[in-house]
């Protein structure tokens, strides 16, 4: 069963030691808002928002816009090629595992 996306959020601001009024003071907003999302009473935020929280977390912003299904405005920014949509959507179809991923990333590194 997947984490929910408050779920992860937190158990990574817990494992920061960072309550949840420091967050929401770093990130910008309410810390109700904060605790509303830990508590799945509200969907995960904008992307640029997660970027926030992340940056203020010190996570990296892949774990948890991975887990919102969402991406980054420079994601979206990069991916403005045809064949690089085709090229994602191929590999999305092949349901790859962390370990082909990684091993794709290498590949396509040893390409320069």
């Amino acid at each position: 069963m997947k984490t929910t996306f408050g779920a992860l959020l937190k158990e990574i601001r817990r494992s920061k030691n960072i309550s949840q009024r420091d967050l929401a003071s770093t990130v910008g907003c309410d810390f109700t808002y904060i605790s509303k999302i830990e508590n799945d009473r509200l969907p995960p935020p904008a992307a640029d928002t997660i970027q926030k929280i992340c940056d203020a977390l010190d996570t990296p912003c892949e774990i948890l816009l991975a887990n919102s299904g969402k991406v980054s405005n420079e994601v979206k920014d990069m991916v403005t090629n045809p064949e690089a949509i085709k090229f994602l959507q191929e590999v999305h179809q092949m349901n790859l595992s962390d370990v082909e991923w990684r091993a794709l990333h290498n590949q396509l590194k040893s390409l320069r």
